[in-house]
C-alpha cells in the first residue's frame, strides 16, 4: 500500500556527501578519498569516517553537481574506474536520495599500490 504524504523533503548536502563518499569507496579501483587541494603531488587518503571531505556537493540550476576527489589503484584503467564511479554515484543519488543530478566530475588526485 502506497501512501502519498504532501510536502517537500530537503536533504542536507552533508548527507548527500556521505552517501556519495561511501558509494565511491566501494567501487573497484578506488583506494580512497582525498580532500581537494591546490598543491600538486600531495594527496592524503581520508579515513572512512571522513569521506565527506573528499566530496563537494553543490546545488545548481539543473539539480545537484558532485565533485569526487579520489586516489586510484595502480594498474587499473583510470577511464573505466572513473566511469564506474560516475555510474555508481548517479545510481545512489537518483535511487536512494531521489535528487535530480546535474553532473558528476571525478578528480584523480593520485595513484597508489594497494597493499
Amino acid at each position: 500500500m502506497s501512501t502519498v504524504i504532501p510536502g517537500e523533503l530537503h536533504v542536507a548536502n552533508d548527507v548527500l556527501a556521505d552517501m556519495v563518499g561511501h558509494a565511491a569507496a566501494e567501487c573497484y579501483g578506488v583506494v580512497g578519498m582525498t580532500a581537494p587541494t591546490n598543491v600538486p603531488g600531495i594527496a592524503k587518503i581520508l579515513p572512512t569516517s571522513r569521506l565527506r571531505r573528499g566530496v563537494v556537493v553543490e546545488a545548481v540550476e539543473g539539480g545537484i553537481h558532485v565533485d569526487l576527489y579520489v586516489v586510484m589503484e595502480y594498474g587499473t584503467n583510470i577511464n573505466t574506474v572513473s566511469q564506474n564511479l560516475v555510474d555508481q554515484v548517479s545510481f545512489v543519488l537518483k535511487e536512494y536520495a531521489r535528487v535530480p543530478l546535474a553532473g558528476v566530475d571525478v578528480h584523480v588526485q593520485g595513484v597508489k599500490v594497494r597493499k
